[in-house]
């Protein structure tokens, strides 16, 4: 992951002594946090998105390795959420690193404007761990406010969101700002290993590979009285289109992630795909397919076989086989198995890591060394491997990388506001059209 130099901010972003930290309230909570590499005080963290990723990212911001880190502002589009995800920080935390928990009442903002609020109060930088169909907006607004950033995955669920998110990624690097992305499964030790030998030849040239996400279907909450369609779908939103991108899009994309590590982050030059919906019932399970297989072809000729279900009472899988022409790489996330087969066999018996907290113990050093990193081109292209993915399985075409890249199709209301919502029919191959 590449490193430079950050030129001069015009902020800064590190007080120089007690006096001037204990003078902003944002702070006041942190203030006995001792001195890191020099500077007085912890770099102040804002949470958007307060459900079970965005909990344990804000956990994993606190606990970075090396630095002194505080989170001062939290904002979510429902108050039962942002309240349970503060209390389960609290207990996480315990009375040892309470004082790390320093999101006052005046902080913690709710509403579908509650972004902005968070990326407005006095922090170093951001977490975005809402629905991807609220990313790039809430990424564009974070990097032109000069805020460092930790992006969950994917980064979009359609191609305008994609170009978006690639612009945002180039105003962070002009503005010296550190952008980490939420393809966790790079950050592990493991992973790291087997694909440092991929990259580097020990299975000879990469000519297929096949990957799967075989997994059950996510809960759906039925619909209570005074719910409006908005708060429905945002209640339930793995399942709608807009707010999720489709399972494809929103879960099995790091599988498709690893398949761009494979070929070097080449992407490829289109995509063909069958899926569908038949396993989904109810009114919330919105309007995504339950299963995908995509074929992906490169620019060399080579070939990557790509399968992914939401469906109950099947088997599990995660699994990635890399077939080269000196031998094979296999991958077992869940298991765990690291494997290569051939003229030069290897297996992993080292030890493992919590990929996650990997995330952010190298986007606060990366804060802190003023040396950042910019994992935002990464981010749209393996995010857009999916949408690429999912408009072959809906429209029943071929899809190029740049039709793709291109696309004018937006998912999604225009204008967010609680309200009227309809749902988009499901999509029908042959039928669905590709914008």
């Amino acid at each position: 992951m590449s490193a430079k130099k950050r030129p001069a901010p015009s902020r800064r972003l590190f007080l120089k002594g007690t006096a001037a930290a204990a003078a902003s309230p944002l702070v006041a909570g942190c203030a006995s946090l001792p001195p890191v590499l020099g500077v007085e005080r912890p770099i102040r963290v804002g949470l958007i998105g307060c459900g079970g990723r965005g909990t344990g990212a804000a956990l994993q911001a606190m606990r970075a390795k090396g630095t002194a880190t505080c989170l001062v502002a939290m904002g979510d589009a429902f108050a039962d959420r942002l309240d349970g995800s503060h209390q389960r920080l609290k207990t996480a935390l315990g009375e040892e690193n309470a004082h790390q928990l320093a999101v006052d009442e005046d902080h913690r903002f709710v509403g579908l404007d509650a972004f902005e609020k968070v990326i407005d109060s006095d922090l170093d930088c951001v977490i975005l761990t809402t629905p991807p169909g609220f990313r790039p907006a809430h990424l564009r607004r974070a990097v032109e406010a000069g805020r460092h950033v930790f992006s969950e995955k994917p980064a979009a669920v359609d191609a305008p969101g994609v170009r978006s998110v690639l612009e945002s990624a180039q105003i962070a690097r002009s503005k010296g700002l550190s952008l980490v992305c939420g393809f966790c499964w790079r950050f592990n030790t493991r992973h790291r290993a087997l694909w440092e030998r991929v990259l580097g030849g020990q299975i000879g040239a990469v000519r297929t590979m096949y990957n799967n996400y075989n997994a059950g279907p996510i809960g759906t909450k039925p619909r209570q009285e005074g719910w409006t369609d908005m708060e429905w779908q945002l209640r339930n939103w793995h399942h709608f289109n807009w707010l999720s991108g489709d399972h494809i899009t929103e879960q099995a994309v790091h599988s498709l992630d690893k398949m761009a590590w494979s070929f070097g982050d080449v992407p490829p030059e289109r995509a063909t795909a069958v899926g569908g919906r038949i396993a989904r019932s109810g009114a919330e399970s919105g309007n995504i397919f339950d299963h995908f297989s995509v074929t992906y072809e490169y620019p060399d000729g080579a070939k990557a076989f790509h399968m992914s279900r939401q469906i109950p009472n099947c088997a599990f899988q995660n699994n990635d086989y890399i077939f080269g022409t000196r031998g094979t790489a296999t991958c077992k996330g869940w298991d765990p198995l690291h494997l290569i087969e051939g003229e030069q066999p290897w297996e992993y018996e080292g030890p493992g890591n919590d990929m996650y907290q990997q995330e952010h113990d190298e986007l606060f050093a990366s804060i802190r060394a003023e040396q950042p990193i910019n994992q935002g081109e990464w981010l749209a292209h393996s995010t857009l491997l999916a949408i690429m993915g999912r408009m072959a399985a809906y429209t029943g075409q071929v899809i190029t990388w740049e039709q793709a890249l291109n696309s004018t199709e937006r998912l999604g209301p225009e204008a967010l506001e609680w309200g009227q919502l309809d749902v988009a029919p499901v999509a029908v191959p042959g039928r669905t059209p590709f914008a």
